[in-house]
């Protein structure tokens, strides 16, 4: 019992907002170890935090704490992930961030910081101020991000450090912006060097669209194809003196190159025509590209019997990735004995089936929904047939026999029979949710494009959307709870500056997952913990930081029926 109560006095439980918004009043260095509920926090850290906490014996400048992902809005980001991850705090202000259980780095980065505090408690230092650059190069899909500059020594004044100005700040035209705050702190920090291979740096300054495109099966009609006119014929006749009827005459069709320079356009655009060529750039641009035509995209239900999910999760996740599914979406649950006799119909008539029904109760499975070419036949063939006989008889390579338990003769992997049943499995296990979400006034029209952009790719509908001033009125249907706070006067004032777009967006756990994808409310603390979120990109302060939405689902319904009288949702969760 003594060791269990030294533990807690080490690390400080935070499994709430509120504790979290708490943790933040401390007072120099707080590490936090961020973990998710199903697997606990880094146990294999602890004797390392035990072993600082004495020996560095600063009991008001060192603090530990773990912090549950699955409660705390702030840490959205990194719900639904095994690896451990170390945020370090500093007066409230987090700063950096550790993946993995790094005992050599972690320990060198609080030694670090705590001396730092030491010597600034002592006056020996200025606490540094941390100058961040957050540019990212979006190539297809894929974020490279992020540079931290902090106490620039002197000694290093001929590092060169590569700028990346990301492609959104590059289409709203504020690259010339960035480059003079780029150049002002060059020349305080750093020696500026001439630009070079001009066309590289144009051609990756910003995000490209690259079309690949065909004619068709069917003739098209010309472009430029003379139609007969009678009138007009009978007038040149007349004015000729000629008696013939004209016939309508062909003109060589327009190549694309033609018509985009008639178009005005051609300056914006490069075609390659040549076929050697064109295959050559398709074959590096879209690998895949000769089996795109032929796909046939299906979703399935799937899922991870408790055991299974127990031992063997991520090794399974890595099959599915290797197999080319996509998760679309993916959760935890522990089903009723009427559900899992429902998913085990199929053992009704087999002695163990009360077992069966035991084991899928007694804790967590993991559903997820899978996308891929031909995915309902491919995941039935690759977990293999309901029992391991059978299994070892007729596919002894399937998931099955792999991941069979001895005590249980079934497969531990399930996958929806037809595509009608996996659609129903999915709205049963995957109910639409509604929130509202508000994209604010500061916000550009092409940042809102990318917004809404992003919003759809992410699997929500947008359901309901109306752009608004929002006056003061309007306004406390959506803020009604910090309506009383010192800062809500600045809230009106920043919603009276020009238009919102309201939406209702609709998809599975739309709550939860508006919020992550939102990011933290401060946009420079979204940069360092959700460095792909909407308020990491678009947001300029903890005021003006792009985008709202409900907290709850309960503050969802109420200001969706405040905001949209009309509004009528369907049977969905939480409605």
């Amino acid at each position: 019992m003594a060791g269990k109560k030294r533990e807690i006095q080490l690390q400080v439980i935070v499994n709430s907002q509120s504790l979290w918004d708490e943790m933040l009043q401390n007072k120099g260095l707080t590490v936090i170890d961020v973990y998710q509920a199903w697997c606990g926090p880094c146990k294999a850290m602890q004797p390392l935090f035990r072993k600082l906490k004495n020996e560095l014996n600063e009991d008001e400048l060192l603090h530990f704490v773990v912090a549950e992902a699955d409660n705390i809005v702030t840490l959205q980001p990194f719900r639904d992930k095994c690896e451990p991850v170390f945020l370090f705090s500093v007066n409230g202000k987090i700063i950096a961030r550790i993946n993995g259980a790094n005992a050599p780095l972690v320990n060198k980065k609080i030694t670090n910081l705590i001396n730092e505090e030491k010597k600034i408690a002592a006056g020996e230092m200025v606490r540094p101020q941390v100058i961040l650059y957050y540019f990212i190069l979006k190539k297809m899909h894929y974020i490279f991000s992020v540079a931290f500059l902090r106490n620039f020594p002197k000694h290093l004044e001929q590092l060169y450090i590569i700028v990346i100005i990301k492609p959104d700040a590059v289409m709203t035209r504020k690259s010339l912006e960035i480059k003079k705050k780029v150049s002002d702190i060059s020349q305080k920090y750093f020696k500026l060097i001439p630009d070079f291979q001009d066309f590289v740096l144009f051609m990756t300054s910003g995000v490209s669209h690259i079309l690949v495109i065909s004619q068709g099966d069917e003739e098209q009609p010309d472009l430029k194809e003379t139609e007969p006119d009678p009138e007009m014929e009978a007038k040149e006749a007349d004015e000729d003196h000629h008696e013939e009827v004209r016939t309508p005459v062909k003109k060589k069709h327009d190549s694309l190159q033609e018509y985009l320079e008639r178009q005005h356009v051609s300056q914006f655009c490069d075609i390659e025509e040549n076929l050697t060529d064109t295959n050559h750039f398709i074959d590096i641009l879209f690998p895949d590209f000769k089996n795109m035509k032929n796909l046939k995209l299906e979703k399935t239900l799937a899922f991870l019997r408790p055991r299974l999910f127990q031992e063997k999760r991520e090794h399974v996740l890595k099959i599915i990735e290797d197999e080319g599914f996509k998760i679309l979406m993916q959760r935890q649950i522990i089903l009723s004995e009427e559900e899992a006799q429902t998913l085990c119909r199929e053992y009704e008539n087999e002695d163990y089936f009360e077992n069966v029904i035991e084991q899928m109760t007694s804790g967590p499975s993991l559903a997820l929904v899978l996308l891929r070419d031909c995915g309902l036949q491919h995941w039935k063939n690759l977990i293999g047939p309901s029992s391991v006989e059978k299994a070892k008889e007729h596919l002894p390579e399937s998931l099955c026999v792999r991941f069979a338990m001895e005590d249980l003769p079934i497969n531990q992997l399930y996958g929806s029979d037809s595509l009608e049943e996996a659609e129903k499995e999915i709205q049963y296990f995957f109910p639409s949710q509604d929130t509202l979400a508000l994209i604010k006034p500061h916000v550009t029209h092409e940042q809102r494009e990318e917004i809404l952009k992003l919003i759809r790719e992410t699997g929500f509908e947008i359901t309901q959307m109306k752009e608004v001033v929002l006056n003061e009125e309007e306004a406390e249907k959506i803020y009604s709870k910090i309506k009383g706070r010192d800062f809500y006067q600045d809230v009106l004032q920043m919603l009276s500056e020009g238009p919102s777009l309201v939406m209702v967006l609709t998809k599975w756990n739309a709550v939860s997952d508006w919020r992550r994808l939102m990011g933290p409310i401060d946009p420079d603390e979204a940069k360092l913990l959700s460095p792909d979120s909407i308020r990491a990109h678009f947001g300029r302060s903890t005021l003006k930081n792009a985008v709202h939405g409900s907290s709850t689902i309960y503050e969802a319904m109420e200001t969706i029926s405040r905001m949209f009288e009309d509004f009528i949702p369907e049977n969905h969760e939480g409605n």
